[in-house]
């Protein structure tokens, strides 16, 4: 039987912050994957005893580990800016929460378990593809040291799921540090319930606070924006220094922990265009790119104003929230310095750096270069003014700015092999290139072909790996193999 130290923190609350609920059974559950390493940080037990089969009837919700307390969670949220009262938890249910081997809690959630009270006429389940692609994306971004939530198994329901045609169902267990939103307290504010508001605050600030916020804060929730701007701030630079688009970054999509939630439309850019969009409802470019920033501290905006709702003096914390606030594209733009100026190899902060960092974003843009091969063959144009060669690169622009980046290096002292060192472990080899997810799900949903999607798992949770330049996973797609747009698959 498997095990685990359960203690579900979020069940404690008041009923009115979710729906308890038991999985909807599946019909001949098949067990894709079970992430034996993370399972083993949880304290998940039992493993090497069960079998497969087991694991299957577990992971798609058809048995409950014990101490397992199923809930849906009530949130609200703005949608491509459109302000929805109520959402929730509408495919989803946590099953409960485990502090694992770092002394972290985490909750473990069952995607695509089937209707809750608020699936709002949808049929609660997940297409294969899907959870496929949240597994891959997720799992890479652990790996690429980007706060995330992860895998911890995926099964195949055995049912057909009915979207623009009958797809293979499947069910996903995702881990997170928590999954309280900006739209959990988007959901209290729109009933003005402040005693909900304050125990959720103080519930958050608990779990995620770096260091004890006493209870006599003066303001419990602007210590709570506070720490959440930051969050956002270091992780939505980290995407922009990988070049990661999310895709639907609606603010029930937006987790106070600073975790990346949510693996719909997303997509890793290839050619360098700031203004990419590859999520199918995107239409208007709300989510693109470079909106990310802005989005970030807009949803940021829309947390202040629930947690003002609830508190004794909202016209003095007023002037702090849009303090905060205004400070985020300052704290953002510091957080994005840091992660470039490492991609460039450099190890010390400097006024000109933002300007050379800048003009090479520029000069990548006009070439529209690969975003992942421009910044990973940076450590050959340490040594070689033709490393980039075949990528369209302006020659006599691109040698201009080689020579001022070699003269900043060498002001800071640091030498070629240290540069090339930092670069490879910044700037990753191999990342989940949208051709090669889409052609694992192919594959697994026309085919029932898992072994691209094992394939391509194994060499995405390894991106720091020097591989040689022409393989594969390296390179980007080829003109016939190109992904213009992604799917929510909900």
């Amino acid at each position: 039987m498997l095990e685990l130290p359960f203690d579900n923190s979020y069940a404690r609350l008041p009923e009115r912050f979710y729906q308890r609920q038991a999985p909807q059974p599946v019909q001949h559950p098949e067990l894709i994957i079970l992430n034996r390493e993370l399972a083993t940080q949880l304290g998940l037990r039992g493993c090497m005893d069960s079998t497969d089969a087991d694991l299957a009837h577990v992971f798609a919700g058809n048995e409950l580990i014990p101490g397992a307390e199923p809930l849906a969670q009530a949130y609200a949220g703005h949608q491509f800016g459109q302000f929805v009262p109520q959402l929730g938890d509408g495919r989803a249910l946590l099953l409960g929460e485990v502090v694992d081997a770092r002394g972290q809690r985490r909750d473990i959630q069952l995607k695509g378990s089937g209707r809750t009270a608020f699936s709002r006429g949808g049929d609660g389940r997940a297409p294969l593809g899907p959870v496929l692609r949240e597994y891959l994306v997720s799992e890479a971004m652990h790996a690429l040291g980007v706060p995330t939530t992860r895998a911890l198994a995926a099964v195949t329901s055995g049912e057909s799921v009915l979207r623009d045609r009958g797809l293979p169902g499947a069910v996903l267990t995702r881990v997170a540090a928590s999954h309280i939103r900006v739209g959990t307290f988007q959901y209290f504010a729109a009933r003005e319930d402040r005693a909900a508001l304050r125990e959720l605050t103080r519930y958050t600030l608990d779990r995620h606070a770096d260091s004890p916020v006493p209870a006599d804060h003066p303001s419990p929730g602007m210590a709570l924006l506070e720490l959440v701007a930051d969050r956002q701030a270091r992780l939505v630079a980290r995407w922009m220094g990988l070049g990661f688009i999310h895709g639907v970054m609606n603010t029930d999509n937006t987790a106070l922990s600073g975790e990346t939630i949510d693996f719909g439309p997303c997509a890793f850019m290839e050619s360098y265009r700031p203004e990419t969009v590859f999520s199918s409802i995107d239409q208007g470019g709300r989510y693109a790119y470079r909106n990310q920033p802005a989005i970030a501290q807009w949803n940021l905006a829309r947390l202040a104003e629930a947690l003002l709702v609830a508190d004794d003096d909202p016209e003095t914390h007023l002037e702090d929230a849009r303090e905060i606030i205004g400070q985020f594209t300052a704290r953002y733009d510091m957080h994005r310095l840091a992660v470039l100026r490492r991609k460039l190899g450099l190890q010390t902060d400097r006024p000109e750096d933002a300007a050379l960092i800048d003009d090479w974003l520029h000069l990548m843009a006009q070439a529209e270069a690969d975003f992942t091969l421009s910044f990973r063959r940076l450590g050959n144009l340490l040594t070689a003014s033709e490393a980039l060669q075949g990528m369209d690169f302006d020659a006599t622009a691109l040698k201009t700015w080689r020579e001022r980046w070699l003269q900043r290096l060498a002001a800071e002292g640091t030498t070629t092999e240290t540069a090339r060192q930092c670069i490879e472990h910044t700037s990753p080899a191999v990342i989940p290139r949208n051709h090669l997810v889409e052609a694992a799900i192919r594959a697994a949903e026309d085919q029932q072909d898992l072994q691209p999607f094992h394939d391509l798992l194994a060499e995405v949770t390894q991106p720091w790996t020097t591989r040689a330049e022409d393989a594969r996973h390296v390179q980007p797609a080829a003109p016939d193999e190109r992904v213009y747009q992604t799917f929510c698959g909900t």
